[in-house]
């Protein structure tokens, strides 16, 4: 193997060029119009433009570009073709290697169904519920009124919560199955569904495993990846936390005889339901099997942070024909990890994605913190791929460890020019009850009123705000020479006007030198030590106790964040508030097609009641009233193509 073209984009795509030029292989990107100027592009040895809109779904343009270029071998990533059967065996045929599973096992895994009942032949524990062919209405209510109330709807064909419904009575049933059917056509090219038992207390546990053409297996131990919101993950960490070792060398045995059952080779993962609510004698819950991806995971930084092993290295080696690099005995887990995905989107708007150009972007960095990214400052984020900005890693010796890092991290890391999720993971890392290991699917529903913004702003955050906006940037250089050049420059005493809700401060620093100050405006607090640490970093000494803080100004305003919290505190009085203030309009968020409108003209709503369900990044989103009121107009029809800040419906 001497060269590889990755038939994929973004961070997933920079990763791969890592390794393959650390083994001294020569890589070949291929890309989209839109991505043209993607660091990805940059960093390969060679690059090949591809056309369309689905260029990197152009299973033909791909292995043109790979022919063109003497590509010996393509690395998929993950999503897009990496669990494309079809592909696989194209590649076969034009004498390239493809860098992951057999095209037979991946035909056995690619369907939710057929994958279901080979893992029940195998042994392999399933979880009870309907896979037949028959998709008729009747025979799908027949099944339901088998399996019992609640349950799951999943598209055979599915991933990433796409296609998926839970179904608590007879009256929901018809309506979830025609919605999972759509998503199913849409996302897939594939309507059909099958049933399961709803497990209502279940944590998603994953095993990554790896086989070779030598009848080898081995299982790298597990992931937890409890912490997710419409089924998409959130937060992951390995190892899994609160597990017997019973279960765990369970959960491994069971991924690695899945993985002998279809004469696997390469990485995949085998994902794993554990029902809370079932137990058994020794205490452990019971175990399901969901499904397999033939693949490498979006997560996989932990596991490699856990095992010091380099799964893209061991990928590469497998399809080269040599045998795993370790033994199962071999192998062992150091420490542990965790990884947050930094996305484009808006939590205070139901998580809908973000789009626009990136301003800046700073990570946190550290000891144990590494930064998966494919974008840079300048980068623009729009509707037409997933809106990844990062994924934040952080390894520690213990699991706390891992966590506090991962929240240095995650409020150390600046994205400006668009919405983020930044906030949202660093409150759920540092939540107390994630700390304590109570992890499961539903932890963010029902943590909800903790992982929402602070109601009060402390003065910790108001001082903090005061020294990141008081204190000159020239400090930031550090060292004797950054110190001495930061108390040359500072005025006697300075000024910093901030506002919390209807509270306003008008907050005085004067210099008692050094690096300490004396403060006015803020009751309780009369001295600290204060240095800048960065851009926008900056750290307070109050009575010996260390806040490192991150403060970034905005328009008007400022964030501040510490210990895992943040603030948007004002920076100049608020604006006389809008005649129309009491409005609760309807602005669609993203481009999309209209499914369902809810409301017509005169109706009465009420705050939470839904205005109309909007399909955009193929899955449904329903949108709704952020306050009670009349609906004035509806500007939209079923079937409309809705541009990004369209008026949808006024509400007075």
């Amino acid at each position: 193997m001497k060269k590889i073209l990755i038939a994929n984009r973004g961070e997933i795509a920079r990763r791969v060029i890592r390794t393959a030029h650390r083994m001294g292989i020569a890589t070949v990107a291929v890309h989209s119009p839109a991505d043209a100027d993607a660091p990805f592009v940059r960093e390969a040895g060679q690059a090949v433009a591809l056309t369309g809109d689905r260029a990197y779904l152009d299973i033909d343009a791909i292995i043109a570009a790979a022919k063109r270029t003497g590509a010996d071998a393509v690395h998929p990533g993950y999503g897009f073709l990496s669990e494309n059967a079809d592909f696989a065996k194209a590649l076969k045929k034009a004498g390239i290697i493809f860098i992951g599973p057999p095209e037979s096992a991946m035909r056995v895994m690619a369907l939710k169904d057929t994958a279901k009942a080979a893992m029940k032949k195998a042994g392999v524990p399933i979880t009870p519920g309907y896979q037949g062919n028959d998709q008729s209405l009747v025979r799908l209510q027949k099944a339901a009124e088998g399996v019992g109330y609640p349950l799951l709807i999943k598209a055979v064909a599915g991933g990433g919560g796409k296609g998926m419904r839970a179904v608590h009575g007879p009256a929901e049933l018809q309506d979830a199955l025609m919605a999972a059917q759509r998503e199913g056509e849409t996302a897939f090219g594939n309507p059909a569904v099958m049933l399961e038992k709803l497990i209502q207390r279940p944590r998603h546990v994953e095993v990554q495993l790896f086989a070779d053409s030598h009848g080898n297996a081995v299982h790298l131990f597990e992931r937890d990846c409890s912490l997710q919101r419409r089924h998409q993950k959130v937060i992951e960490e390995a190892p899994a936390p609160g597990l017997s070792d019973r279960l765990r060398h369970t959960l491994g045995v069971a991924a690695v005889t899945a993985a002998h059952a279809i004469g696997y080779q390469g990485a995949g993962t085998v994902e794993f339901i554990l029902d809370l609510d079932t137990v058994d004698e020794a205490g452990d819950p019971a175990f399901y099997f969901m499904e397999m991806n033939t693949r490498l995971q979006v997560e996989h930084p932990v596991t490699e942070c856990i095992t010091g092993e380099d799964l893209v290295e061991w990928q590469i080696r497998v399809a080269r024909g040599e045998a795993l690099p370790r033994s199962q005995d071999e192998l062992s887990v150091t420490g542990w990890a965790m990884e947050a995905r930094l996305y484009a989107e808006d939590p205070d708007s139901g998580f809908l994605p973000a789009t626009g150009t990136i301003s800046a972007l700073e990570f946190g960095t550290g000891p144990g913190v590494r930064i998966d990214t494919g974008v840079e400052q300048g980068s623009r984020i729009g509707l037409d791929y997933d809106p990844m900005i990062a994924k934040v890693i952080a390894h520690g010796a213990t699991r706390a460890e891992a966590i506090d890092r991962l929240v240095g991290a995650l409020d150390a890391t600046v994205v400006t020019g668009l919405k983020c999720n930044r906030a949202f993971l660093a409150r759920l890392a540092d939540s107390a009850a994630f700390r304590a290991g109570e992890v499961d699917t539903g932890f963010i529903a029902r943590h909800a009123n903790v992982l929402a913004p602070p109601a009060d702003c402390p003065a910790p955050a108001l001082l903090a705000a005061t020294f990141g906006l008081g204190l000159p940037r020239d400090a930031a250089a550090g060292g004797l020479f950054g110190r001495l050049n930061f108390r040359l420059n500072l005025a006697a005493e300075t000024h910093v006007r901030l506002g919390w809700g209807d509270t306003r401060h008008s907050i005085a620093l004067r210099a008692m030198g050094g690096d300490r100050w004396r403060i006015g405006g803020l009751p309780g607090i009369g001295e600290a030590t204060a240095w800048r640490t960065g851009d926008h970093g900056v750290c307070i000494d109050l009575a010996g106790s260390l806040i490192p803080a991150t403060v970034v100004p905005g328009d008007g305003s400022a964030e501040v964040r510490l210990a895992g919290q943040s603030w948007t505190i004002a920076t100049r009085p608020p604006r006389a508030r809008d005649a129309g203030g009491g409005h609760a309009h309807m602005i669609a968020p993203m481009p999309g097609r209209v499914l369902a409108v809810d409301v017509t003209a005169g109706q009465t709503v009420a705050e939470g009641d839904r205005l109309l369900v909007l399909e955009a990044m193929k899955m449904e989103h329903r949108l709704m009233a952020r306050a009670g009121g009349t609906v004035q107009a509806v500007h939209v029809a079923v079937g409309d193509q809705v541009a990004d800040g369209m008026m949808l419906v006024e509400i007075g």
